[in-house]
């Protein structure tokens, strides 16, 4: 019942609001004239007392006498002579904003809205979150901040900010998570994922550090390996990159998911794609790792011909890859991984006009409300390229 009386009484004060200029009407402009009136008699009244203070010279009250006369006179004669009509009533505004108005606002709550449902302060959404992520998250919150030492608390909390883009938030709880639980290769690659989102997607010293560590830990990590051999390729170091990713693409299962992702870096560095000289004799297969008929990713025949180029040759045969993936982008948007993939192949050949216009396009058909926008953005941040505008 308070809820419908709290409903009553904001309707009828925004009614007021409203209806306060029309029912005025024309009442302030008619008393403009009288107004300027009241003014030029009060400056002949200051104009006298300035002459009996000796501040000015009969003169020059003379002259000032006769001007403020002369304004008087010109708004006295101005006034209309008949009786001045009554202000016009809106009469449908009226009617409008004080019926029909609450009656829509009341129908389009009655559709969308739930007046059976009780009210749940804080407290309650916190006991029961449901799948409420913001609660979920307050809630760990307090707990963290009553208990400072759970490490798990810090454990679960870390990725769910990091996945929120509270990054700064993710790397005070990732470092508390490791010093409460010691370091672990998840939380170690976290860390690093973490510090490099902060750095706009550079392999800090610092991150490479992290995952130095998380490799004496799990040698075979393949997260670490390829950030560390990604540090290598935004160094400048493409021989080392290339021999790295070469490497992770050996250890890596034939069906890896990052494979497609390794080969390309693999290219871009001057190299040839993982499966390139192991297919048989006569073999019509792809690489391994690879879906031939998957936008952007190179053929059977493509890796064929990188093996008799030149690393000048190979280079253009990968930007020809990449333009032929924006065209395929361009005749069907609707490919999340197509998306990723070029934005990140233009940055890699260090195109970042190419790079921010695919990033455009893709949110046009991902846009960042979505799970999928938001990591375009992310990649986008990850990758050093401008944000500003895209989502325009």
């Amino acid at each position: 019942m308070l809820f419908w009386i709290l409903v009553a009484a904001l309707t009828a004060a925004l009614a007021v609001i409203l209806l306060y200029p029309l029912l005025r009407g024309a009442k302030a402009a008619d008393n403009i004239r009288a107004g300027e009136t009241a003014v030029y008699r009060d400056q002949l009244r200051e104009l006298d007392r300035d002459l009996d203070g000796g501040l000015i010279t009969p003169e020059e009250a003379d002259y000032a006498r006769a001007e403020i006369g002369r304004r008087l006179i010109a708004v006295s004669a101005d006034e209309p002579a008949e009786t001045p009509k009554p202000a016009r009533h809106h009469r449908f505004t009226e009617a409008f904003v004080l019926l029909l108005l609450p009656v829509l606002g009341l129908c389009l709550y009655l559709t969308t809205g739930r007046p059976d449902l009780p009210s749940q302060p804080l407290e309650a959404r916190l006991e029961n979150p449901g799948n409420d992520v913001a609660v979920l998250i307050t809630k760990a919150e307090r707990h963290l901040a009553e208990k400072p030492d759970d490490g798990k608390g810090w454990d679960v909390l870390a990725p769910i900010y990091f996945r929120t883009m509270r990054v700064n938030d993710a790397q005070v709880a990732y470092r508390n998570a490791i010093r409460l639980l010691g370091p672990s290769p998840v939380r170690l690659d976290g860390l690093a994922e973490t510090l490099m989102a902060v750095s706009d997607g550079v392999v800090t010293e610092e991150a490479r550090k992290v995952l130095e560590q998380s490799l004496t830990l799990e040698p075979d990590n393949p997260r670490a390996r390829f950030y560390i051999a990604l540090s290598m390729e935004q160094a400048g170091r493409p021989d080392e990159a290339r021999q790295a990713f070469e490497a992770l693409a050996k250890q890596s299962p034939a069906d890896a998911p990052w494979l497609p992702l390794v080969n390309q870096h693999i290219a871009m560095n001057g190299g040839a794609p993982a499966g390139a000289g192991s297919a048989a004799p006569g073999a019509g297969s792809a690489a391994p790792g690879t879906n031939p008929s998957a936008p952007g990713n190179p053929t059977q025949q493509d890796v064929a011909a990188a093996e008799t180029m030149n690393a000048g040759d190979r280079q253009q045969m990968i930007r020809g890859m990449v333009e032929s993936l924006d065209a395929k982008l361009s005749e069907d948007p609707n490919n999340f991984e197509g998306w990723m993939r070029l934005v990140r192949s233009y940055a890699v050949l260090n195109d970042k006009d190419r790079a921010a216009g695919a990033l455009k396009r893709g949110l046009a058909a991902f846009p960042p409300p979505g799970e999928q926008g938001r990591q375009l953005l992310a990649l986008a941040r990850e990758l050093g390229i401008a944000t500003e505008g895209a989502t325009q």
